[in-house]
């Protein structure tokens, strides 16, 4: 009978999530076509329930199923694969769900490029142009999740907090209110552990970039501009032309110094980092020429272009550098000068410019410095509002736990658990990751990405046996 049942269980069960917002009409396409090739119940359009309540309804169905000694169930749950087709931020998004459930066994998720960005998919070896919408080509992705390989990646924590205003708001303001936009970043509720009196607090995360500035801007503008005119953007081709032309109305491209674009981060705000976990704090110096910063987990940004590159052996030594991987609890912090400064990055072994790497950051804003910013997250933009007479305005990026991905070749992420890495830990004892593991622990309980606040599974279900 038990070999008879796992005959009947499949060997790569997937879920997917599509927004049908994403690459035009793209979106809808998709999801008819995974529709018509698998189960409808399989495949979830993400403008019309949220990835949270699919997910805490599907894992409640799984415990109910196994307590009844439905061994399929198990199988199924074990070998679960998730695939997510939209930008940048609806991928983070379901990271973040992903993330907050806190399964012992995580289920893995693959990549589908479906938007102007698309660096999470590139990164992981997924491409970056639009996917045909045929089933043929639906058949031959399904084929590629199955024999994709699973790959931890860091995920990282950001929060910010500053004094209630005495008069008017400082909540994010999304470009134009888009559908499930600033998920990734949000006011913490007051039951909140992370919540303190007289004080406002919003949280989220992240697994490719934070970045803040001038390219934050310019991206928040170009969101804002295809909400108001959508037929004007059908294509990535004319997606990025009209990235161009903002970023010259902006002042990215040129700005005199009394631009108010042209302001610069060193006027913003002072950075400190913690370079090694348990270190001590220190101030990170910003040239003043920088006008955008970039806070980098993958080596994809912009497009596919890796600002962090590829540093010489002598840079490495020289400032304690070390080789860039995505699962080894440190983060790159770049910065750019302006949009023909990111033009480099077309250049063989062209870079930003590299300023650290951090396993925390913190951003301290000056008082009054500006009546806001502009901040992204994986794709998605917000203009942030600032007090003028609150000094106590920080940022503050942490590392908090691993997810997994699925990597197709070529892919362009390296993991510190590569035989092939002189830093594997396979290699030689890694003190420095026991005391990483050791202090997210200390933080798990207080700590959460905010994605799937609603996720909460009913008392009749016993989440110590979930995996």
């Amino acid at each position: 009978m038990d070999i008879q049942m796992a005959l009947m269980a499949p060997c790569c069960p997937v879920v997917v999530f599509i927004n049908s917002r994403s690459g035009g009409q793209l979106g809808s396409s998709l999801i008819k076509s995974y529709r018509e090739l698998l189960n409808k119940e399989q495949v979830f359009d993400l403008s019309e329930e949220a990835p949270d309540k699919v997910l805490r309804r599907l894992y409640c169905n799984f415990e109910k199923l196994k307590s009844n000694g439905d061994n399929i169930a198990s199988q199924i749950q074990s070998s679960l694969r998730l695939i997510v087709a939209g930008g940048d931020g609806t991928a983070s998004w379901l990271l973040g769900v992903v993330s907050d459930l806190k399964l012992s066994h995580p289920p893995p998720v693959a990549t589908v490029p479906l938007g102007t960005g698309n660096n999470l998919p590139f990164s992981f070896g997924w491409g970056k142009k639009n996917p045909a919408t045929d089933q043929e080509a639906v058949k031959s992705f399904l084929e590629q999740v199955k024999k994709a390989r699973e790959m931890n990646i860091d995920s990282w924590h950001i929060i910010m907090r500053m004094r209630a205003p005495q008069e008017g708001a400082c909540e994010p303001i999304a470009p134009l209110e888009l559908p499930h936009s600033l998920h990734a970043f949000h006011r913490v509720s007051r039951s909140d552990s992370l919540n303190m009196d007289g004080y406002h607090t919003y949280r989220g995360g992240f697994w490719n970039y934070f970045s803040m500035g001038m390219d934050a801007q310019v991206s928040y503008e170009f969101h804002s501009e295809r909400k108001r005119n959508p037929e004007k953007f059908k294509n990535q081709l004319t997606n990025q032309s009209a990235y161009a032309k903002l970023g010259l109305k902006q002042g990215w491209f040129a700005a005199s110094l009394t631009h108010p674009s042209s302001r610069n981060i060193a006027q913003l705000a002072k950075l400190r980092i913690m370079k090694r976990p348990g270190g001590q704090w220190e101030e990170l110096k910003i040239p003043r020429s920088i006008r955008s910063i970039v806070c980098l987990n993958l080596p994809s940004f912009s497009g596919g272009f890796n600002p962090w590159g590829t540093p010489g052996t002598r840079k490495v030594q020289d400032r304690d550098l070390t080789a860039p991987f995505v699962d080894d609890g440190l983060i790159e912090v770049v910065g750019f000068r302006d949009a023909w400064h990111g033009l480099i990055l077309l250049a063989p072994n062209g870079h930003g410019t590299r300023l650290a790497q951090a396993h925390r950051i913190r951003f301290e804003f000056h008082k009054g410095a500006a009546e806001h910013t502009f901040m992204r997250i994986d794709g998605e933009p917000w203009k942030q509002p600032l007090p003028k007479d609150d000094d106590t305005v920080v940022v503050e990026i942490s590392h908090l736990r691993q997810v997994t991905m699925l990597a197709s070749d070529p892919c362009k992420s390296k993991s510190i658990d590569d035989p092939s890495s002189p830093m594997c830990r396979s290699n030689h004892e890694d003190d420095e990751h026991n005391s990483l593991e050791d202090e997210d622990e200390w933080e798990e309980g207080r700590k959460k990405f905010g994605a799937a606040d609603t996720f909460k599974f009913p008392d009749e279900v016993d989440i110590a046996h979930l995996s």
